[in-house]
């Protein structure tokens, strides 16, 4: 009888439950379980040591974005973009496809090429590096990391998204799909860990050496290695870059709380550590010289951001004096003499 009750059971849970879930349900349900196994994994066999007080800090500012973040995507992002796959499915680029299996393949391809090209535009403009700085001001990477973004780059990155979904026609079930590959993929590769196959692996895909190259706080190492799966795009366009970064994250960049981290991604600036208190002496020290040379150099690192594109010279340099010239006025010398040197030297530049 209890036999005979079991297997009515088993009958009734395959047959009438397990098909009822949906596929989103189905997708994160895998997403939780591979979050889970890769935390569980560099928890035990950590690629690099990191300290229990910034691991915590990481894993709770992390946790807090990803809820705050999921709110923005549950009510405005991720609908939007399966709604828009819904309408114009049989509209765009690729809908005239007969083949189905090719043209969920080349769907798959051009939404990761999508998301490396994305990836590159926030690093090389300063109105979206604002937003994108936040995630890279992890200095402890791990698998929450993945999860550190700025509310407003989600918002922009699923619009970035639902542009390519309405030109080229991709199918619902597809915008699923890669959701759940690039989603795994981006837990994956900055997971603290590391793997006898990861340099072979690393040729085709995104795995957490390359990624950790792309966290550098060094410029020349994190502007490369922008695929969110495919590793080849990179090798494609000159951005791909082996190395082993001395240190990660923002040089300068204080552990911030969750509100913290929002309001500085609406910030051009990166905030210290703690204020800065620069000496009477030190500030009476800088002369327009020195001064010249401080912007000069501010000057350089923003035409390289642009790309040295050409008519950005004076804005370039008017940016950067405007940097300069708040960073110092913020350390709030300690007399009103100083002050009015200082600004009496600012007017000869």
């Amino acid at each position: 009888m209890l036999s005979d009750y079991l297997t009515l059971l088993s009958v009734f849970d395959y047959h009438v439950l397990w098909p009822t879930l949906p596929p989103e349900t189905w997708v994160a349900m895998l997403l939780l379980t591979t979050f889970i196994l890769l935390v569980t994994a560099e928890l035990h066999v950590p690629r690099e040591k990191l300290s229990k007080k910034n691991l915590k800090h990481s894993y709770l500012t992390n946790m807090g974005l990803f809820l705050i973040n999921s709110v923005v995507m549950s009510l405005l992002s991720v609908t939007s973009l399966f709604l828009l796959a819904k309408h114009y499915a049989d509209r765009g680029l690729l809908s005239d496809m007969s083949s189905p299996a090719l043209k969920a393949l080349l769907s798959l391809l051009a939404l990761d090429l999508l998301l490396y090209v994305w990836h590159r535009i926030c690093h090389r403009y300063d109105c979206l590096w604002m937003f994108h700085k936040v995630h890279h001001s992890d200095a402890a990477l791990n698998v929450t990391t993945a999860f550190r973004t700025h509310f407003l780059e989600v918002l922009l990155t699923n619009l970035f998204k639902a542009i390519g979904i309405v030109l080229l026609g991709i199918e619902e079930m597809t915008v699923l799909i890669s959701e759940a590959i690039s989603t795994l993929f981006i837990m994956f590769h900055h997971t603290n860990i590391r793997f006898n196959a990861e340099i072979w692996l690393g040729k085709v895909v995104i795995v957490p050496y390359l990624h950790r190259a792309h966290h550098s706080t060094l410029r020349s190492e994190h502007d490369s290695n922008y695929g969110a799966v495919l590793s080849v795009w990179d090798s494609l366009f000159g951005s791909r870059t082996e190395a082993s970064p001395a240190a990660i994250g923002i040089k300068g960049y204080a552990p911030l709380s969750v509100m913290g981290l929002i309001r500085d991604g609406l910030t051009m600036t990166t905030p210290m550590s703690k204020p800065v208190v620069i000496a009477t002496s030190l500030v009476i020290a800088i002369k327009p010289t020195v001064l010249e040379h401080m912007i000069a150099e501010a000057a350089y690192y923003k035409a390289e951001k642009r790309g040295f594109s050409p008519g950005d010279d004076m804005n370039d340099w008017l940016e950067a004096k405007k940097d300069i010239i708040t960073k110092i006025y913020g350390a709030r010398p300690v007399n009103n003499g100083v002050v009015a040197y200082f600004s009496k030297t600012v007017q000869q530049i």
